[in-house]
């Protein structure tokens, strides 16, 4: 995908004039070449972003100058989810580089429905190597093949995309149909005789007021 984007001269706090103006300050560094300040329109940025995700490569356009480039980080206000800077580093497209890519839960596990299990998903990424044009967006993970109990996704069960080269061991857990856990038994709830405690403390009524007055009585 292609952005268009301008070099930036403002820097420090009074970025944040940019940001009213919807403009996104940014930096493009990668290695061999001279850190870049950017301005980038908030709302062409957002687009793509929305349609290409961190792994993709994307054209930024700097006047007559093309760059490829990924998004490497991308800053947002913590309350706001607003993204307030971000990050473009450089690639060549003959080299290759590693990512962390999403992973993609599809499909539905069989042992919930007819066992009871619990799907517990141990990744939500994974790290890979790829030329930048091979990088994909996303590694689809199908969990129809959990059909029991105790049943685990790993690495080595996912497909590689072609070019992709997976970073992470392949005996590595990436789900596994949980069993349910045990019901706790409820302990019976002890009866009290209340007649028997009312009683007692007539008793103790009695016994206190003849205390009373023995002790009361004159000489």
């Amino acid at each position: 995908m292609d952005l268009a984007v301008t070099s930036r001269e403002i820097t420090g706090k009074k970025v944040r004039t940019l940001r009213k103006e919807g403009v996104i300050p940014a930096e493009l560094y990668g290695r061999g070449i001279k850190n870049v300040h950017l301005s980038v329109p908030a709302k062409d940025f957002n687009k793509v972003l929305k349609e290409s995700g961190t792994t993709t490569v994307v054209t930024l356009t700097i006047g007559k100058e093309k760059h490829s480039a990924m998004i490497h980080e991308v800053g947002r206000n913590f309350l706001t989810g607003e993204v307030l800077h971000v990050d473009f580093h450089e690639v060549r497209m003959d080299e290759k580089i590693t990512a962390k890519v999403p992973l993609e839960f599809v499909g539905e596990a069989p042992a919930v429905k007819e066992k009871g299990a619990v799907v517990n998903k141990s990744m939500s990424e994974i790290e890979v190597e790829a030329l930048p044009n091979d990088m994909p967006r996303q590694i689809t993970v199908d969990l129809s093949a959990l059909d029991d109990l105790d049943k685990t996704i790993y690495v080595k069960d996912i497909p590689h995309p072609r070019g992709v080269k997976f970073l992470v061991a392949p005996e590595t857990a990436i789900a596994t149909a949980t069993p349910p856990a045990p019901e706790e038994e409820v302990a019976p709830v002890e009866t009290v005789d209340v007649s028997a405690v009312k009683v007692e403390t007539e008793e103790k009524k009695v016994e206190r007021q003849a205390e009373k007055e023995k002790t009361e009585k004159p000489e």
